[in-house]
C-alpha cells in the first residue's frame, strides 16, 4: 500500500481499502476456531498456522492500543485507514447491522502521529499474503493492453 498512496494521490484517484482483516479485528485471536468447515479464509495464507501466530502477536498490540483508547480493535483499525488522509476510504465490510452501528464508532477515535507510526509498523510485519499464490488477483491476471479496447 505504500507505493500504491503517492501514485494514487498524483494521479487524483481515491483509494477504497478493508482493515478489517477479514474478521480479525473483529472476532480476535479465536478466529479460526470460529471458522465453519467450508469457511473462505480458511485458505487464507494469513490465517494459515505458520503465520497465524505471529499475528495473533500483532493482534495484541492493536488490542492493547485499542484498550488504551477506549475503542474496539475494529475501530482503531477504521480509524487508521480514515486518518490516512481524505482520498483514503476504509471498507468495513459486514452484513450484521450491530458491526455496522459499531464501526461507524471508528470515526470518533483519534490518534496521535506516534500512534499512527506504531500501527503503520505493525501493519508493515503483518505475515501472509491477502490470497493465497494463483487467487485470480491484480497480480495473477492478465490485463489485455489498453489499445486492445473498444471504447465505443
Amino acid at each position: 500500500m505504500v507505493l500504491v498512496i503517492p501514485t494514487c494521490r498524483d494521479l487524483g484517484i481515491g483509494i477504497v481499502f478493508s482493515p478489517l482483516g477479514r474478521g480479525f479485528f473483529s472476532l480476535g485471536l479465536g478466529i479460526t476456531d470460529k471458522f465453519s468447515d467450508n469457511d473462505f479464509r480458511m485458505i487464507l495464507p494469513k490465517f494459515q498456522p505458520e503465520n497465524l501466530e505471529h499475528n495473533k502477536t500483532l493482534y495484541k498490540r492493536v488490542n492493547e492500543m485499542a484498550m488504551r483508547k477506549g475503542c474496539t480493535p475494529s475501530q482503531l483499525a477504521l480509524a487508521w485507514v480514515h486518518h490516512q488522509g481524505n482520498d483514503i476510504f476504509p471498507i468495513p465490510g459486514t452484513i450484521k447491522i450491530e458491526n455496522l452501528n459499531q464501526n461507524i464508532g471508528g470515526l470518533s477515535v483519534n490518534l496521535t502521529p506516534e500512534e499512527m507510526v506504531e500501527l503503520e509498523s505493525m501493519a508493515e510485519v503483518v505475515k501472509g499474503d491477502r490470497y493465497p499464490p494463483k487467487f485470480p488477483t491484480w497480480k495473477t491476471v492478465d490485463t489485455p493492453p489498453l489499445s486492445s479496447w473498444n471504447a465505443e
